[in-house]
C-alpha cells in the first residue's frame, strides 16, 4: 500500500514539538528526515544516537521513532516503541491512541480498548477514542462469526516485495494489472518514508490451465522512474487511468491521475487528467462503466480531513471533466479513505481507517440510498477484512468474486502487501423434511409434498416408504410447503433462506391429521353455564380457519361434549348451544355455512384415553372410558375434577370431502 498511502502519510504526519530538546548532528538531520515525511531515514539516525537523549527527553524521541514506524506500516514495531514512549512519560496524549491502534492491529483488541480508554481519559472529546473501542468490539465479533468469502493468496504473481491494487484487464478475467515494488520495476529510487523502491504497474495473463503468468512490466511509456500504480480502465479496456507521484527537488511528493489510450502498437504516451492544482494530492483512480464518472483521492480543500474520496463527472464520454465533488460524510470522515472502485452496478467499494474497522484501513461497501441523497456504508468484516491494511478491491461483474490486496501475515505472505484471490462459494440450500401421522408418530408414504416459494417457484414430491421429502432451495426467499394424503387433512410449514449466509440443510416435520376420528380443538373456553365465547378461546377456532381454508373442499361437524354434572336434556341444549357458537364464529370469519354443522351431545359420548391423554395424566390407562361409572371409582376429588375438564370438550370431525363452492 506504499504508493500513494506513503505520500498521504507525508502530508499529514503527526507533529511531535521537540522544540527547546537536546539534538545531536545526527538527530537534526533524523528530525529534517522527519519532517519531510523520510520516515525510513529518520527511524535509524533516531536509533543510532538514542543513547545521546537525556533521560527527560526520552519520551519525546521514543514517540517519534514509534510514529516513523507506524507511518512506515510496520505496526509490530510501532506497537513496541509507543509503549517505550509510554513508560518514559511521553507528554502527547495521542501517544495512547496510536498505541491502541497498534495494539488492534495486532489483534490484542482488550489491550487496545484499555489504551484508547487511558486516551478518552485525557482527551475526553476527541470522538475517535469511543470509535477505537466500537471497533475492537465489532472485530472480536466478527473474527467469531466470519463472512462466507474463500480467500487465496496469489503467489504466483506476488513478490517478496509490496504488490496491490489489481485491475482487470481483459473481459474474462484472464489478464490483470497490478501495482508493484519488486525489484525489477524500472528506476532505481527507493522511497525515504518507507525503503521500499519506486512501484510500476505490470501485467499478468491466465492460462487455460488457470495458471498465471509471471508478471512483466507494462509498457515503458506507462512506466517510468517515478511511482506509477492503481489502475483503472474503461469497460472496452482500450483506456487506462493510473496514478504517477513525482520526486521535486525537495524531494517533496505530489500525485496526479494520469490517462493513456491504447494502440496497435501498444499504450500511448500518457497525459494528466486536469482536476486540481499540482500541488495536491490527486490519486487513486476508478471509472465508471458509462466512463462518465471518475472516483479517487484528494486532499484538496473543502474535505472532511484526512483524505477524502471525491468524483469529476461529464455528460458524455468526449467532454471535458467537471468540478470535483466531494462524495459526502457518508463516506468521509476526519481520517482516510482510499483505494475507491466503483462496481458496475452502482456500488462503491473503498478503504478507510475512519470507519469502525478491525485495524489499519478496511474495505467498505457503500450503496447509494434510494433518494439519491448519501450512502448506506458496511464494513465487509473479516476474512475480507482483518487487522492489517485491507484495499484495492475489484470484483467480476457478474459474481462475487474478484481480488484485493491485503498486508496481512497468513495465507502465505511472501512479504509486503499481496494480492488475494476472494470468492463467495455456492451457498446451497436444501429442505429435508419427513410426513407422520400427529397422533402415532408414524412415518406416511405416498404422501404429496408440494413447495411454493416467494419467488413463484412450484415443485412437487412424493414421500417415500420412510416418509421423506427433499427439495433444493433458491437464496433469500420464502418457502411454504403444504403435504396432503388421502384420509388425512392438508399440513403445512414454512421456511425462509432470508438472510442464511451459508449452505444449509432445513430440517422439517409435517404431522397431518386423520379424518377417521374427532380431533379436539384445545383451549375453547365458556363461562360457567353459558356458550357464549370466551376471548381466549379465539386463537385456536382462528388455527381451524386456517385448516378449513388449507382443505377447502371438507365439511365438518363441531361437536360439544358436557361433563356429566346436570341433567341430560340440560346438557343436550347447553352443547347445542356452544356448538352452534363455535359455527357462528366460523362463518363470520369467512367459512362458508354449508361447510359446517353443529351437533351437541352433552355427556353422550365420554372420552376415551389415548396415549396422549395418558402421557398428560398418568392415572389414566389407555383405552379407558370416561364415564360416571368411571369416575366413581377414582379416589381423589382432584381426579374427579380432572376427568370432567377432559370431558368437557369441543370437537371437529369430517363429514365429507367433496364440498364445492357455488
Amino acid at each position: 500500500m506504499r504508493l500513494i498511502a506513503r505520500v498521504i502519510f507525508a502530508v499529514i504526519f503527526v507533529s511531535i514539538c521537540i522544540d527547546g530538546v537536546s539534538q545531536t548532528a545526527r538527530l537534526k538531520r533524523a528530525n529534517a528526515y522527519y519532517e519531510a515525511g523520510g520516515y525510513f531515514e529518520a527511524v535509524e539516525l533516531y536509533r543510532r544516537d538514542l543513547d545521546k537523549v537525556p533521560k527527560e527527553e526520552m519520551g519525546v524521541y521514543l514517540q517519534r521513532i514509534a510514529e516513523c514506524y507506524r507511518l512506515m506500516g510496520d505496526a509490530r514495531q510501532a506497537e513496541i516503541w509507543y509503549s517505550k514512549a509510554i513508560m518514559r512519560d511521553a507528554s502527547d496524549p495521542k501517544v495512547f491512541f496510536y498505541y491502541a491502534e497498534m495494539l488492534k492491529m495486532g489483534e490484542k483488541y482488550d489491550e487496545a480498548i484499555e489504551q484508547y480508554q487511558k486516551y478518552k481519559e485525557l482527551v475526553p472529546n476527541d470522538p475517535l477514542a469511543d470509535m477505537g473501542v466500537e471497533s475492537s468490539e465489532l472485530a472480536k465479533k466478527w473474527l467469531e462469526s466470519p463472512a462466507g468469502y474463500e480467500l487465496v493468496n496469489m503467489r504466483a504473481i506476488n513478490s517478496k516485495q509490496s504488490d496491490f491494487s489489481p485491475a482487470y484487464a481483459s473481459e474474462d478475467y484472464t489478464i490483470l494489472l497490478l501495482t508493484t515494488s519488486r525489484e525489477e520495476a524500472t528506476g532505481s529510487k527507493k522511497h525515504e518514508g518507507t525503503g521500499d523502491k519506486f512501484t510500476d504497474i505490470y501485467i499478468s495473463q491466465r492460462d487455460k490451465r488457470g495458471n498465471w503468468s509471471k508478471p512483466r512490466s507494462l509498457d515503458e511509456s506507462i512506466n517510468t522512474p517515478d511511482d506509477e500504480g492503481t489502475p483503472s480502465l474503461t469497460s472496452d479496456f482500450n483506456k487506462l487511468y493510473f496514478t504517477r507521484c513525482r520526486t521535486s527537488k525537495r524531494n517533496k511528493l505530489g500525485c496526479e491521475i494520469m490517462l493513456s489510450q491504447r494502440s496497435e502498437q501498444g499504450w500511448l504516451s500518457p497525459e494528466p487528467v486536469p482536476i486540481a492544482a499540482d500541488s495536491m494530492v490527486v490519486a487513486h483512480p476508478s471509472i465508471s462503466e458509462d466512463e462518465l464518472t471518475l472516483y479517487f483521492v484528494s486532499n484538496i480543500p473543502g474535505g472532511y480531513g484526512g483524505n477524502d474520496l471525491w468524483k469529476v463527472t461529464r455528460t458524455s464520454p468526449s467532454d471535458s471533466w467537471g468540478e470535483p465533488i466531494n462524495l459526502g460524510p457518508d463516506i468521509n470522515t476526519s481520517m482516510n479513505e482510499m483505494f475507491p472502485y466503483i462496481h458496475p452496478d452502482g456500488t462503491l467499494y473503498f478503504s478507510s481507517d475512519g470507519h469502525p474497522g478491525m485495524g489499519g484501513l478496511d474495505i467498505f461497501r457503500a450503496t447509494p440510498l434510494e433518494d439519491g441523497n448519501g450512502w448506506e456504508v458496511e464494513n465487509m468484516r473479516y476474512p475480507i477484512n482483518s487487522s492489517s491494511d485491507d484495499f484495492g478491491i475489484i470484483f467480476e461483474k457478474e459474481r462475487e468474486a474478484g481480488y484485493f490486496s491485503s498486508r496481512r501475515r497468513d495465507l502465505g505472505s511472501r512479504g509486503g502487501d499481496n494480492i488475494y484471490l476472494f470468492y463467495l462459494p455456492e451457498i446451497i440450500y436444501n429442505i429435508v423434511g419427513e410426513v407422520r401421522d400427529d397422533k402415532s408418530g408414524g412415518l406416511l408414504a405416498s404422501a404429496n409434498v408440494q413447495l411454493v416459494g416467494s419467488d413463484g417457484l412450484i415443485a412437487d414430491a412424493k414421500t417415500g416408504d420412510d416418509g421423506a421429502f427433499r427439495f433444493m432451495l433458491n437464496a433469500n426467499t420464502d418457502y411454504v410447503l403444504v403435504a396432503s394424503k388421502e384420509g388425512y387433512l392438508n399440513g403445512r410449514g414454512r421456511e425462509t433462506t432470508k438472510g442464511v449466509a451459508e449452505s444449509t440443510d432445513f430440517e422439517m416435520s409435517i404431522n397431518l391429521t386423520s379424518t377417521a376420528r374427532p380431533i379436539e380443538l384445545p383451549n375453547i373456553f365458556y363461562d360457567f353455564d353459558r356458550w357464549e365465547l370466551r376471548p381466549e378461546s379465539m386463537a385456536a377456532l382462528d388455527r381451524l380457519v386456517e385448516v378449513l381454508n388449507e382443505n377447502p373442499t371438507i365439511i365438518i361437524e363441531l361437536g360439544a361434549h358436557t361433563d356429566s354434572r346436570g341433567t341430560l336434556d340440560y346438557n343436550y341444549d347447553l352443547s347445542q348451544k356452544r356448538a352452534q357458537s363455535v359455527v357462528n364464529y366460523l362463518i363470520e370469519k369467512g367459512i362458508p355455512a354449508e361447510r359446517l354443522r353443529a351437533k351437541g351431545y352433552a355427556q353422550s359420548q365420554p372420552k376415551v384415553v389415548d396415549e396422549q391423554l395418558q402421557v398428560r395424566f398418568s392415572f389414566l390407562s389407555i383405552g379407558a372410558k370416561l364415564d360416571q361409572k368411571f369416575i366413581d371409582k377414582l379416589s381423589t376429588e382432584e381426579q374427579k375434577e380432572t376427568v370432567h375438564q377432559v370431558n368437557r370438550r369441543t370437537e371437529f370431525r369430517v363429514l365429507s370431502t367433496d364440498y364445492k363452492a357455488e
